[in-house]
């Protein structure tokens, strides 16, 4: 039996959504809902009834436009934008709610609603994206007919869901994170059957093309970048190592776990470690390659989806800020202005200033990987995340309840992004898979001593130093601090502080333990992985 194609199954899956929506709101309404942990109740019966309308309308118009109904008939373009516009406050009112809590104070419902509403924005706004039905078929041309010929970009399809997930978290126990990434890989295989954009399935690197000539330079290299070719490696500023960590082959689960367990010195507990070999078969580092910009092009629908980026040298800085893109702008505007504007999510303007010239960004700890789980296949977690760690060596307050799984996280920037001194309240294996960084590691034994800044407009940042590392070393020339900062004698005493510190390549990965203050800099184009675990 032929199994249906994925925009038939795309299709299915909308209106199964729909249906669902408004049966849940429909047993809100009528108090037959059984009030789960997350439940829409929780925001009330005006926008339950007002989203439940708009599932209703929706359910309405795939019923309607089935090619094979008699009664189908053309749906008028303001009944659509009725619906969109009241999908869209819906999102509005819901979004409004995120500022009047801390994120992990904010009830779900309002999460929740703001999903529920994108996906049905989203199904609604499919019946117009002109490849769902092909090319030539009758079917097409009823339902463009149908639709008043008013076509969705596939750019509006990803935005939708990608702010869901990324602002909202994609809420939701039936449908959520999970319908959410059963649809965008529905859409993939569409796009991937209806246009002509690199395979997204299996990744053969494109033919090589010269960079653009009105692209700037990237360096001092005469050789400049390729389409198809590796992110730059140039390095503006390496710093000199002092007082080098530890370094060992890859070790085995066994031997980490002994590492840890028979510390040199028990009050501190283990130190940090290098170790190589240990990820040299991930698919990111082998046949995935991440290094290569056009790969990571293939996996993002050609740089169209969406992510969370930090604009600033560091996020300690005046002026640091916060916004979202399109990966394909990001890695033009910042990462390599050499790659060429793919079509769709960059525009045919003339390449922007190069990032050396202007304001880093930095694709910073995020998670990734749970938006986009393509990416996720390229990495595995690594063993040494399943052993047993020893707590905090001197601040117990500190330890978290155990996780049932490492948290992942993505760190991807151009040289210069700087990550302040720092801890954190895991056990953390960074894995390095692109370019190289510099990182600096001060003992927790030490942390009366780190100038930490405790809490600022509002924000608890006890685990950052007010030392700026740069600073103190004078790699940083021309940045200083504000008013009532650190003194001369502060800085003074600062530099007396023992260190270890190292630079990691592309396969290492280096074992944080919990409490090290560390301070991260890049040095080339570096996308590196962090999970935490205890």
């Amino acid at each position: 039996m032929v199994s249906p194609s994925p925009a038939v199954q795309l299709l299915e899956l909308c209106i199964g959504a729909a249906s669902e929506i408004q049966n849940e709101c429909n047993a809100i309404s009528t108090g037959t809902d059984q009030l789960r942990d997350g439940s829409l109740a929780g925001c009330g019966p005006a926008l339950v009834d007002l989203l439940s309308r708009q599932a209703c309308q929706i359910s309405t118009y795939y019923i309607e436009l089935q090619p094979t109904n008699p009664n189908s008939t053309e749906i008028p373009p303001e009944k659509q934008r009725l619906v969109l516009k009241r999908l869209d406050d819906i999102i509005s009112i819901s979004y409004s709610k995120f500022y009047a809590f801390l994120f992990r104070d904010l009830p779900v419902c309002w999460r929740q609603l703001y999903t529920d509403a994108s996906i049905l924005k989203f199904c609604l706004n499919i019946l117009r994206f002109p490849h769902i039905y092909g090319h030539t078929t009758e079917c097409s041309r009823s339902y463009q007919k149908n639709f008043g010929g008013n076509a969705c970009e596939l750019s509006e399809l990803l935005e939708t869901l990608d702010l869901a997930l990324i602002l909202a978290g994609a809420a939701g126990e039936k449908r959520g994170r999970k319908w959410v990434n059963e649809a965008l890989e529905l859409l993939g295989a569409v796009w991937k059957e209806t246009t002509s954009t690199t395979d997204v399935s299996t990744f053969k690197p494109p033919i090589k093309r010269k960079k653009l000539d009105h692209s700037p330079d990237l360096g001092s290299s005469s050789e400049k970048p390729e389409i198809g070719a590796v992110f730059s490696t140039t390095e503006p500023f390496t710093p000199p190592i002092k007082h080098p960590i530890n370094c060992v082959n890859a070790l085995s689960m066994e031997d980490f776990q002994a590492y840890m367990d028979n510390p040199m010195d028990s009050k501190l507990g283990p130190e940090p470690l290098i170790i190589r070999g240990a990820i040299d078969h991930w698919p990111a580092l082998t046949t995935n390659p991440w290094d290569q910009p056009s790969y990571l092009l293939s996996r993002t629908f050609d740089g169209q989806r969406l992510v969370p980026i930090e604009v600033g040298r560091s996020y300690v800085d005046e002026g640091w800020g916060q916004k979202i893109m399109t990966f394909g702008e990001f890695l033009h505007e910042y990462i390599d202005p050499s790659l060429a504007r793919t079509q769709g999510n960059l525009g045919d303007g003339i390449a922007p200033a190069s990032p050396r010239n202007g304001p880093i960004a930095y694709l910073a700890q995020h998670p990734l990987f749970t938006q986009l789980p393509i990416l996720r296949n390229d990495i595995l977690v690594p063993d040494y995340c399943y052993t047993a760690p020893p707590k905090h060596p001197t601040d117990p307050t500190i330890d978290q309840p155990e996780l049932d799984e490492p948290l992942l996280n993505a760190w991807f920037g151009p040289p210069g992004t700087i990550t302040p001194l720092h801890n954190d309240p895991y056990h953390n294996i960074l894995a390095q898979i692109v370019g190289r960084k510099y990182l600096r590691l001060y003992s927790p034994l030490n942390t009366g001593r780190m100038q930490a800044r405790g809490r600022e407009n509002g924000v608890e940042m006890g685990n950052t130093s007010l030392m700026d590392v740069g600073v103190v070393e004078g790699w940083d020339v021309g940045a200083g601090y504000e008013e009532g900062g650190p003194t001369n004698e502060d800085l003074t005493s600062f530099k007396e502080i023992p260190f270890s510190d190292c630079i990691l390549e592309p396969g290492d990965v280096l074992y944080i333990p919990i409490g090290w203050w560390h301070y991260v800099r890049g040095l080339s184009v570096s996308f590196s992985v962090s999970f935490w675990w205890n």
